[in-house]
């Protein structure tokens, strides 16, 4: 593919026809890009299209977002991955690309700046080590086009310093980062502030230069991150003194007008700021102590002159997180202490920041979905009200006394406000219901909610004075944020009220799901969660029952209608049904059709995925409970299931599919269990599809789809035989035994298939199983991999006998079996890990010494001490947990583009069968079957007890002697 004005015109071309919304056009155009991807230079091609200044700049802004897309799928290669880029096009995309990036336009440059952080990922520093030179070199052009977009991919490169975990690896790359770009960067920090007096009378200059400030702040941040520097500690005295001046400078012609919505760059500059000045707060006390008094006042004057307009809400946020942080250590207590300070921090900066707003009032009554994201789920993290909240709790744990005595006087005012003057000060006591559960919570969980409280709150006296009544009140719609909030307040403490309370308090909750928006979503978590964690019994839940599942199912609203679809409500009517089992029976026939028809509906538009998820949970764990209670049912379940399994399998709607093999893997158990009615000829047909490839690429696909071949084989035996897709399954064994990621589905489907068909129908392909699994082995030994492979070589033996698994390994190279014993079995025994599979592993190893000619008077005899002794060593110690060499991996499918993600249904999920069944104690099976070997062959087995290690022979002897066996 030459780079020729031909082939550009024809890309350029392929390109617009992508931005069509006709998808008649549009994805065949998608298609042939994704065709000739691999091609060498196609990625040249976008970049010189990209550079084509003649070239239309819509079409070089989708070459740039293309050319991201590409290097993003393709530039990363996984081990035993094929390298889709050719290496002479690395070499000159990396040549190419930061010159590229600094002529474009900000639209393209910011895509450019990505795709640099996706190369840099994996070649920086090691194998693009000129990349800092060539970037530091823009800085001394003095163009701050150029320059920002040096620190605007600087960031992109550093910023995943904030979250990596610190390795060897990462220490070195900063290192060398640091030791080309510390230095640069703080003078060009220092040349940055002197332009800004230089340009104090250039509005547009000073707009363009404060927007490096901030942008080198982020720099500066990520690169201070995991440790204190060096060279930063070294010159605090500059970068310290500058970043307070930052905060505290006025330029009035940047200062943004009351009616923006958005941030100005003096905003933004200022949140950058407080958020530096809190990371070394928090993490270099001792190194920032001198600077703290000073920032403290600073950004104290900053929350005293900052409004409550949702703009100023990352800054104000910043500046509380400060505080906390600075509130956190002993070494600042002198600023905190005064009981003046901490009085003047309730009135004039907590509670101010507590108060519901007029824009909280807009998101609370027109978009509650996020509402409660932020609210519930913690997605508020940089809201002034979270922010608000961590610092009374960091204040609370540090000066406890003194808090509780402060802010209680505040939180008396604002509900005696509330029940003299009634609802019209309703949003007092919204701020002191906050203020409360800021004040008590010390501790939680997610599951448990608050497990930790101050003991100065007295939480059931304050629930029963201000909680209930307020969930007393007939209207369920009344207040709609204080309902909220009570609700909010008995979830949020579930753990810690009586029982008492919370049994009065059930049907109050039941009854709010009948309210609107964030109160009926309140109230179904609620319940959820008072149910989910036991503290309302099953008992009390089923007087209630009938109006709980009738106002959940309300709740739902209009099947049709995506916006509707609420996944608390969901998650609700799951764990009430959970709880429920039998007794639920009654109410599923009315809800099992309306559950039918909204996943029809989900199924054309996916995308509320814990909805869907709750919803996948919710038909199977009705399916099981029908069935269990009416076999014959079942044929009912598939007539209303199949079609719109069948439209998912279809349309190729990837976030169903996994749930879809899941749930037919339950209904074909189900039906196989109970020998329902009819034969179920549908799953016929649907078995040549399920080994097709295509499927199996798909990351996702694979466990769900392992477990319905499991199903098919174990409950439509005949029908696999006929079908003649033995080999088909052994093909997708073949795939999945040489994947790291998903060897022990392998393992899986083969034993699966072994167990059910055994030597008759598998004989012709034991010596080609056996053969891929030690080709795997030879070439990449992990320990996830051994754990397998013993586990299934003990199921074997045990199944099919201790000679047979010798002669069959040892027919594909002589004497393998011997090896596999010495290298594999007896060194990492112990590191097989779960009960069923160290079973199978005991159990083999014990055919092996008891049952095996070879072992007991044959070539294998000088192994048996050593094997006994790793039989005893599984039995007798822990787990090996240590790893193998090959373990430093990280596989990640060879799937380019979006896939989606698999979840397990809990309530789909399929019984742990053991194929050993039949043997209760491997210990106990090892001494009958020791007191038969010695029975036959006396003498045999004292000289081969003697050479073991004095441990493993006490330990024997404890077994004989437990089951009064005598070894002669």
């Amino acid at each position: 593919m030459e780079v020729t004005d031909e082939n550009l015109a024809t890309l350029a071309n392929y390109l617009q026809q992508t931005l069509n919304p006709d998808p008649n056009i549009r994805r065949p155009a998608e298609k042939f890009l994704e065709s000739v991807e691999i091609n060498q230079n196609y990625a040249i091609l976008l970049l010189h299209l990209i550079d084509k200044e003649s070239a239309d700049l819509t079409i070089r802004i989708a070459a740039a977002i293309t050319f991201k897309n590409y290097i993003k799928r393709n530039w990363p290669v996984e081990e035993f991955g094929q390298d889709r880029i050719h290496a002479a096009d690395r070499e000159t995309i990396k040549t190419l690309i930061v010159s590229l990036m600094l002529k474009s336009p900000e639209s393209i440059q910011r895509q450019f700046s990505d795709a640099v952080s996706i190369i840099g990922k994996t070649d920086f520093p090691e194998r693009w080590p000129g990349l800092i030179s060539e970037m530091v070199e823009k800085f001394a052009t003095g163009d701050f086009h150029v320059i920002n977009g040096i620190l605007r991919t600087a960031h992109s490169l550093f910023k995943r310093y904030r979250y990596e975990f610190k390795s060897q690896k990462l220490w070195e790359e900063i290192k060398h980062v640091l030791e080309n770009f510390a230095k640069p960067l703080t003078d060009l920090f220092v040349a940055t502030i002197d332009l800004t007096a230089k340009h104090a009378d250039n509005p547009q200059a000073l707009k363009i230069i404060y927007n490096s400030l901030v942008l080198i702040c982020k720099v500066f941040y990520s690169l201070n991150y995991q440790d204190l520097p060096e060279f930063f500690e070294d010159n605090m005295p500059i970068w310290m003194p500058n970043l307070l001046n930052l905060l505290q400078v006025k330029v009035p012609c940047l200062e943004t007008n009351d009616d923006d919505d958005k941030p100005g760059v003096m905003e933004e500059l200022r949140t950058e700021v407080c958020e530096c000045a809190a990371l070394y707060a928090l993490k270099y006390e001792e190194e920032f102590s001198p600077y703290a008094p000073g920032f403290v006042t600073a950004v104290w004057n900053v929350l005293l002159s900052t409004s409550t307009q949702p703009k100023y809400d990352g800054l104000v946020s910043n500046a509380l997180t400060f505080l906390a942080k600075v509130a956190e250590k002993n070494s600042y207590k002198s600023l905190f202490e005064d009981p003046a300070t901490l009085s003047s921090i309730c009135e004039k900066v907590v509670i101010p920041n507590m108060e519901f707003r007029e824009s909280d009032m807009e998101l609370f009554e027109d978009n509650p979905e996020e509402y409660v994201r932020r609210d519930i789920e913690g997605s508020d993290v940089d809201t002034r009200r979270r922010a608000a909240c961590d610092l009374v709790r960091t204040l609370a744990v540090h000066y406890e006394q003194k808090i509780m005595a402060t802010f209680g006087q505040y939180v008396e005012v604002m509900l005696k406000k509330y029940e003299d003057s009634g609802r019209t000060a309703w949003r007092g006591k919204d701020t002191a219901l906050f203020l409360v559960t800021s004040l008590a919570s010390r501790g939680s969980t997610q599951a448990a909610g608050v497990t930790r409280a101050s003991p100065l709150v007295d939480l059931a006296q304050f629930a029963q004075a201000h909680v209930l009544p307020e969930l007393d009140k007939p209207d369920v719609n009344d207040v709609p944020v204080l309902k909220a909030d009570a609700l909010k307040y008995i979830m949020t403490f579930r753990s810690l009220l009586p029982n008492d309370l919370l049994v009065t308090a059930f049907p109050l909750l039941v009854r709010h799901i009948n309210g609107r928006g964030v109160v009926c979503t309140y109230g179904a978590c609620a319940v959820e969660k008072v149910i989910a964690g036991g503290m309302v019994p099953r008992q009390v839940i089923e007087p209630h029952a009938p109006a709980l599942l009738a106002a959940l199912f309300n709740a739902l609203g209009n099947a049709a209608d995506p916006t509707e679809h609420n996944e608390y409500v969901m998650k609700a009517i799951l764990r009430t049904l959970s709880c429920l089992r039998e007794s639920a029976l009654s109410y599923l026939g009315e809800a099992l059709p309306k559950l039918a028809s909204l996943l029809a509906v989900v199924t054309k538009n996916p995308c509320k995925p814990h909805f869907n998820h709750y919803l996948f949970e919710t038909l199977s764990l009705s399916v099981s409970l029908v069935v269990k209670a009416n076999p014959e049912a079942i044929a009912a379940f598939e007539d209303a299931l199949f079609p719109i399994f069948q439209e998912v399998l279809q349309n190729d709607v990837q976030e169903f599919m996994p749930y879809v093999f899941q749930m037919l893997s339950l209904l074909l158990e189900l039906r196989g269990e109970r020998g329902a009615g009819g034969d179920g000829e549908a799953y016929g047909a649907l078995l040549p599809c399920l080994v097709a490839p295509p499927l199996w690429e798909r990351a996702a696909n694979v466990r769900p789809l392992v477990r319905l071949l499991c199903a098919f084989i174990a409950t439509r035996e005949n029908l696999v035989r006929t079908s003649g897709k033995l080999p088909a399954m052994l093909g997708v064994f073949q795939k999945l035994i040489a994947s790291k990621t998903n060897d022990h589905e392998g393992f899986y489907l083969v034993q699966t298939m072994l167990y059910k068909f055994g030597t008759t129908d598998m004989q012709q392909y034991t010596k080609q199983i056996m053969t891929l699994l030690f080709q795997r082995l030879s070439s990449s030994k992990t320990t996830k991999y051994v754990r397998g492979l013993i586990a299934f070589l003990g199921f074997f033996a045990a199944h099919f006998g201790a000679d047979p698994l010798v002669d069959v390994i040892d027919s594909i190279q002589a004497n393998m079996f011997a090896m596999y014993v010495e290298r594999v079995l007896i060194p990492d025994l112990q590191k097989v890990s779960g009960a069923l599979e160290r079973k199978a592993a005991a159990v083999g190893c014990v055919k092996l010494l008891c049952d095996s000619a070879q072992f007991v008077r044959g070539p294998l005899a000088h192994l048996w001490p050593g094997l006994l002794q790793a039989l005893i060593s599984l039995f007798e110690l822990p787990v090996d947990e240590t790893s193998l060499p090959d373990d430093h991996f990280v596989e990640v499918d060879d799937a380019p583009g979006y896939q989606a993600q698999y979840a397990q249904l809990a309530c789909a999920r399929a019984n742990s069968a053991d194929p050993l069944a039949s043997i209760e104690d491997p210990k106990k099976y090892l001494v009958e079957n020791l007191s038969l070997l010695s029975q036959s062959n006396p003498g045999l087995l004292p000289p081969r007890i003697a050479a073991m290690d004095e441990p493993h022979r006490n330990a024997l002897q404890m077994y004989l002697a437990g089951s009064s066996v005598q070894i002669c």
